[in-house]
C-alpha cells in the first residue's frame, strides 16, 4: 500500500497552494536505477473532490521529494514513447482511419493545441491541429466560449491529449471543456462529446464516489461509442463513477516493464489502480461467466499502463496558463485515453462496447500477478488467471478484443 511522505516546508506550501497530494510510489513504481524515477514519488495533478457528487482526475505525475517536477527541455528517458506503447499493445500497423476520439475533462487549459504540437514533433507525429481539421475544443455545450484555467486538470487534459496521441496517431481529437468538476457539468460534456461527428470513443479520466445509473446514466448511455472511465488510483475501494456505470468500459491499470520474452514487455497489477464493486449498478451481462463475485457491477474490464514509474508516459503539460514543460506521468487517466484510443483503432463500437472484450478475452494479454490492497474476495483486489478487479480481462495484444 502507499504511504504518504513528508516534504519540506517549502515543497508542503507549494503542494498546498496547488491542492495536490504527494504519496511513494508503490513497491513497482521507483526503480533506483533509473535516474528520473531515482527518489521520484507519486504526486496527484488535481485536488481532491470533497463535495457529493464531484470528480477528482486520475492523473498521476513523479515528482522530486519536495514534490516538484522541474522543468525539463526534454523528455524523461524513462518516460514511455509512442513507439515503446503501440510494441507493448502490438497496435502497430493499425490505423483509426479517420476515426475521433473525444476527451472529457473540467475547466480550460489556453495552451493545449501548443504543447500537443510540441509533443507530437518531439515523437514525430503528424500534426494534429484545429487548422488541418484534426483537433476541435469545445466547452460542455459545444460553443467556443472555454472555461476558466485549472493547472490540475490542464495536466489531466495534457495527458489524455498525448495518450490518444502515441496510441492512434492517425486519430481525430475533440476535447470538450466541462465548466466545473462536477458529475452534471461533466456528464453534460459527454453528452455533447457523442453529438460530434466521426466521434467512436469518449474518454473519461475521472471519478467520484460510487454513484447511480439511475441518476447519472443518461450522460453515459451511449451505444455506438466506446465510454472509457478510469478506475481511481487508490487501490481497492469499491466503485467510482463513472467506471461503475453499466454504460462504460472500466479502466484499470499496469505496471508495465520491457521484457527478454517474446512479447518484450511484462504487466503487473499496479497498486493504484482502483477496483470493487458497485453497490447501484446492474452487472454486465458479459461478466457473469467470469467469477467476479459482485452481485452488481464489478470493475475494471479491461487495463492499460498507469504506473507512474513504470509505464508512465513523458509528456509535455502546462505548469501555468503561459508555460509548459516535459514530466512523467501515469494514473488511470493514462489509461482511458489509451484504451479509447484502441476501440478507434478497432473501428468496432456497435452496441455496448464494453461488452466485446468479454466476448474476446483471448485477444488480451492476461495480467496475473499483482495487487492493490486487501479485500474480502481475493479477485476484486489480487491479480490471477482470468478477470480480477484491478486489471480486468487484461491489456490490448491489438485491438482484436475491442
Amino acid at each position: 500500500m502507499r504511504q504518504r511522505i513528508l516534504v519540506s516546508a517549502l515543497g508542503v506550501g507549494a503542494l498546498a497552494v496547488a491542492g495536490l497530494t504527494v504519496q511513494t510510489l508503490s513497491a513497482s513504481g521507483a526503480d533506483a536505477a533509473t535516474p528520473y524515477t531515482a527518489g521520484k514519488h507519486a504526486a496527484r495533478v488535481c485536488s481532491t473532490a470533497k463535495a457529493k457528487h464531484t470528480a477528482s482526475c486520475n492523473a498521476v505525475k513523479l515528482v522530486n521529494p519536495d514534490g516538484f517536477a522541474p522543468n525539463a527541455s526534454a523528455p524523461p528517458s524513462t518516460g514511455l514513447t509512442p513507439t515503446g506503447l503501440r510494441d507493448a499493445y502490438k497496435l502497430n500497423g493499425l490505423s483509426a482511419g479517420g476515426r475521433t476520439v473525444a476527451i472529457v475533462d473540467a475547466y480550460g487549459y489556453p495552451n493545449l493545441e501548443r504543447d500537443l504540437g510540441v509533443y507530437r514533433s518531439q515523437f514525430g507525429l503528424s500534426a494534429c491541429t484545429t487548422a488541418n481539421g484534426c483537433l476541435k475544443v469545445i466547452n460542455q455545450t459545444g460553443g467556443t466560449s472555454l472555461p476558466r484555467f485549472n493547472a490540475g486538470w490542464a495536466g489531466e487534459q495534457a495527458l489524455d491529449v498525448d495518450a490518444v496521441s502515441a496510441a492512434a496517431p492517425d486519430a481525430k481529437i475533440v476535447v470538450v471543456q466541462a465548466n466545473s468538476a462536477s458529475f452534471a457539468d461533466l456528464g453534460t460534456a459527454v453528452q455533447t462529446a457523442a453529438k460530434q461527428a466521426g466521434v467512436v470513443a469518449i474518454s473519461n479520466s475521472y471519478g467520484g464516489g460510487d454513484a447511480s445509473d439511475s441518476t447519472y446514466g443518461q450522460y453515459y448511455n451511449h451505444p455506438g461509442i466506446a465510454v472509457t472511465a478510469s478506475t481511481g488510483d487508490d487501490g481497492y475501494q469499491g466503485g467510482s463513477y463513472p467506471a461503475s456505470s453499466s454504460y462504460t468500459t472500466a479502466v484499470g491499470g499496469t505496471s508495465l516493464v520491457a521484457a527478454s520474452n517474446s512479447r518484450g514487455w511484462s504487466e503487473s497489477v499496479w497498486s493504484g489502480a482502483g477496483s470493487g464493486c458497485s453497490t447501484y449498478n446492474t452487472a454486465l451481462p458479459g461478466a457473469a461467466s467470469f467469477s467476479t463475485g459482485c452481485s452488481k457491477r464489478a470493475m475494471a474490464d479491461v487495463s492499460a499502463a498507469a504506473d507512474p514509474g513504470k509505464g508512465g508516459m513523458a509528456i509535455y503539460y502546462p505548469t501555468s496558463k503561459t508555460a509548459s514543460t516535459w514530466a512523467q506521468f501515469g494514473g488511470t487517466s493514462e489509461a482511458a485515453p489509451i484504451i479509447a484510443a484502441v476501440y478507434a483503432l478497432s473501428g468496432n463500437t456497435s452496441g455496448y462496447a464494453n461488452a466485446f472484450p468479454y466476448a474476446h478475452p483471448g485477444s488480451l494479454f492476461d495480467v496475473t500477478s499483482g495487487s492493490n490492497g486487501s479485500c474480502p474476495t481475493t479477485q476484486w483486489c489480487n491479480a490471477r488467471t482470468g478477470w480480477d478487479g484491478p486489471t480486468g480481462l487484461g491489456t490490448p495484444n491489438g485491438a482484436g478484443a475491442f
